[in-house]
């Protein structure tokens, strides 16, 4: 039990959390690359990721796993994304966006550890994680994820707010 629920709902609830992350996140990286803010799907890309770390710490694991560690640096890309965000309003555009690829990457790289560990298939070919095929499909995550960030920092150029404009739009 966490939280009340039974292990197996609660695993489904902090997927779930992460593969709307993965795929708010996955919207935010094309508003960067086509230079639109995107605003309400950035709210749900970064609480879905933040949700998704948090409930990561809470499963019945001992000691800190390779998990946890990535849990708290991936809360710390978060929380830098956040700030050059919201209270910065953008002033740290290329740090807002590095922060928010590198988080969407994190996801997607416990994405492709937790297909290798629960797909027959991927595991037939990769039982430890430390065969080709998986250290190959991560690589290949990384290059992606290299290029689309470089090009992202590119190509997002929109103006950081001032604080009397973003005033003025909340009124």
């Amino acid at each position: 039990m966490v939280l009340g629920i039974s292990l197996q709902t609660f695993t489904l609830i902090h997927v779930l959390l992460s593969l709307f992350g993965i795929a708010s996140g996955v919207v935010v990286m094309y508003g960067f690359l086509s230079n639109k803010r995107l605003d309400a799907w950035t709210a749900v890309f970064l609480t879905m990721t933040a949700l998704t770390s948090v409930t990561g710490f809470l499963f019945p694991f001992g000691g800190a796993t390779p998990g946890i560690k990535l849990g708290v640096v991936s809360l710390v890309v978060l929380a830098v994304a956040f700030l050059a965000r919201y209270p910065l309003h953008l002033a740290w555009r290329k740090t807002y966006v590095i922060t928010a690829c590198a988080a969407l990457y994190f996801n997607v790289f416990v994405l492709v550890v937790q297909s290798f560990e629960k797909a027959p298939a991927l595991k037939a070919v990769a039982p430890t994680q430390k065969e080709p095929p998986f250290v190959i499909a991560q690589v290949v995550v990384l290059m992606i994820f290299a290029v689309l960030t470089a090009f992202a920092i590119k190509r997002f150029r929109v103006e950081p707010l001032t604080r009397s404009k973003s005033k003025a739009e909340a009124a």
